[in-house]
């Protein structure tokens, strides 16, 4: 697929804030491209997942994260990026002594649900602005509004006749629209959590969308067509055939005059 072309089409369609972005899962660091930003190497500092978000959907850049450059302890074991051996049960634990949960057991339930890797099953992880993508990824990432999610949540159900779904937590939420569309090869809707909004800069009304890349040529053809008969797009067009009612005193006024 024509990447640059695209990203254009949703550009036009969506008017998005920041770059929709292309994500892949790498098992060898070898694997990442020559020209790859590695936050320990530019910065000499470890960073967020989502900081490496921000920094390919804002700065443009295509950027490497590796154990060597994450910082984030609930991220790092759910993407199988530390020695833990049970990474799942670390998380919960972690999730009861910062008071997301009151107990153990509801905290290690969780993380249990939470999309995660295996530990080791990756090495790396690659973020870059789809539209300088050179190869297929194996996610696409679209950060929106609402409002602009709903017309590609109504591109989805045109295109591939289901619903789309999400799960929410309001934490390690990465997880969810990285892993999640990559282990379930579906279209999924996430609200990003709190390290996005500390972190990576992810303002209030940002929500994000994600999905296997195999997704997006029917995601195109879908927002062309869904709801095109009543003229459905974004921006959404304000209604206004309709005659403003005013208070009384204005509508005295009116009559005073003649109006």
């Amino acid at each position: 697929m024509d990447y640059q072309a695209a990203v254009q089409e949703l550009k036009e369609a969506l008017r998005p804030r920041t770059e929709p972005v292309g994500v892949s899962f790498f098992q060898d660091q070898a694997e990442l491209p020559a020209k790859t930003r590695r936050p320990s190497k530019v910065f000499q500092k470890k960073v967020t997942i989502c900081q490496g978000m921000t920094m390919a959907r804002i700065y443009g850049w295509g950027v490497g994260i590796t154990p060597e450059d994450i910082i984030c302890m609930p991220a790092a074991l759910a993407f199988g990026l530390t020695p833990a051996t049970d990474p799942v049960t670390e998380l919960g634990q972690l999730f009861c002594e910062v008071g997301f949960h009151a107990e153990a057991g509801a905290g290690i339930q969780e993380a249990k649900v939470i999309p995660h890797f295996a530990p080791g099953k990756i090495k790396a992880i690659y973020l870059c602005p789809l539209a300088n993508s050179e190869q297929p990824p194996d996610v696409v990432v679209v950060y929106g509004n609402p409002a602009q999610l709903m017309r590609l949540i109504q591109a989805a159900t045109f295109s591939f006749k289901e619903r789309v779904t999400g799960s929410f937590g309001g934490k390690v939420e990465c997880t969810e629209y990285l892993i999640g569309p990559y282990q379930d090869q579906a279209i999924r809707v996430a609200i990003p959590g709190m390290g996005d909004r500390i972190f990576s800069m992810t303002q209030d009304d940002e929500m994000v969308m994600a999905f296997p890349e195999r997704f997006l040529e029917g995601l195109l053809a879908g927002l062309k067509e869904a709801g095109r008969r009543i003229g459905a797009r974004y921006p959404i067009t304000f209604y206004q055939n309709f005659q403003p009612e005013f208070p009384k005193p204005y509508q005295e006024l009116a009559e005073k005059l003649g109006m």
